[in-house]
């Protein structure tokens, strides 16, 4: 790849006080631009991630960015979407602009505002990322998609409960060092593996801490060309890779066990780059629902199919194991504001590799893996990340 991320902004990922999509937008597309040390006149491209179907009356918001950064008025602006995946479908627009010489410097802004919406109306808004004809009735949403696919697995390896709250508890625990997640709690793994009053069944086997937030937020970053960010850029992470591979849509034409579409694109990243798995510092992944993570350790590499609780249980992915997953919180704790979520992965990833982590910072991280799901592992992305400056 020909691309560095530059510079980043990032809003606190919640319930939050700006009125609409638009105001998110404006926390960050200026201080993205001004954090990679450029003027918004410097901006070639602009791209916005949202998923928006139905969180909001205002459509077209490629074209918001302009009311936030008036320079920006005639540059050309597009939005993307790809349901979860809309951020790296955001991100995947923006080095296709960077490839072809169009663009010297691009903006790339991932939204949502969700918690406006009734929460008995979130579900079915979510669904509208399923396959309609054969899964708009699946009860709870997409946490009873999630849980099909759970009920799925453990008929066919056995009940792995414990360890989906081994991963929320991991999660929460490392989210409680974000400042920028919408729940800054460490929940312990007694809690997440008991049903209770405070983490009731959502959808059967998953509880409410197997399923991540309803959230509201924004994060952007600024894509430069390799060379000009080598010359000019304060600080440039470089992709090594980044990779897109699709699955079925209907979750009856597949496996719901076996992620393969991410399990391609993670193959198909690591051969981009020409490194193994053990080359990664951490890995941020969509960890929508606890199932989710699980089923993705496999797919990654990490453990053979119906293993993948041994990443957990033996502590791989932990904060001081081998290979953390989620230093974030990842969705689980941080949230996920459906179109930031890719854009906010790979922001998070960038602070890691620059040594901006703050709380969450690891020790000295040179790789990081980043993998964005939309649907139940249909758009699959994988951008593999490091340091250049």
């Amino acid at each position: 790849m020909s691309a560095c991320i530059t510079g980043w902004a990032h809003s606190r990922f919640g319930k939050s006080e700006a009125v609409d999509a638009e105001a998110l937008i404006a926390e960050v597309a200026g201080p993205a631009i001004a954090d990679a040390g450029l003027e918004p006149a410097d901006i070639d491209t602009v791209i916005v991630g949202a998923f928006n179907n139905g969180f909001g009356r205002q459509d077209f918001l490629g074209a918001l960015v302009a009311l936030a950064v008036p320079e920006l008025r005639h540059v050309p602006a597009v939005r993307v979407e790809n349901a979860c995946a809309t951020g790296s479908a955001a991100i995947h627009a923006g080095l296709r602009a960077l490839e072809s010489g169009t663009a010297r410097h691009v903006l790339v802004v991932g939204v949502e505002k969700m918690t406006a919406t009734p929460t008995s109306e979130v579900g079915e808004i979510l669904l509208g990322a399923s396959y309609h004809k054969q899964e708009a009735g699946v009860q709870g949403g997409f946490a009873g998609v999630f849980a099909g696919i759970a009920r799925a697995y453990f008929q066919k390896y056995g009940d792995k409960s414990d360890s989906l709250a081994r991963i929320a508890a991991k999660n929460h625990q490392n989210g409680a060092k974000n400042p920028c997640a919408h729940m800054r709690k460490a929940l312990d793994y007694e809690f997440c593996r008991q049903v209770s009053d405070k983490n009731p069944l959502v959808a059967d086997p998953l509880r409410r801490s197997d399923c991540s937030l309803i959230s509201d937020g924004a994060a952007a970053l600024v894509m430069t060309g390799t060379e000009t960010a080598l010359r000019t850029a304060n600080k440039a992470v470089h992709f090594r890779a980044a990779e897109q591979v699709n699955d079925y849509l209907p979750l009856s034409l597949r496996s719901a066990t076996v992620f393969e579409g991410a399990a391609r694109a993670w193959s198909a990243a690591r051969t981009a780059a020409g490194v193994t798995n053990e080359d990664f510092s951490f890995v941020e992944t969509h960890d929508c629902f606890t199932i989710a993570e699980l089923i993705e350790y496999e797919a990654m590499g990490l453990a053979e199919p119906g293993e993948g609780a041994r990443v957990i249980d033996e502590g791989i992915s932990a904060r001081d194991g081998r290979l953390p997953v989620n230093p974030s919180g990842g969705l689980k704790s941080k949230g996920h504001p459906i179109g930031a979520t890719g854009v906010s992965q790979h922001v998070m990833a960038a602070m890691q590799l620059c040594g901006d982590a703050g709380e969450m910072q690891l020790d000295a991280p040179q790789l990081a893996g980043v993998f964005n799901m939309g649907g139940a592992a249909v758009a699959n992305y994988v951008s593999i990340l490091e340091r250049l400056r």
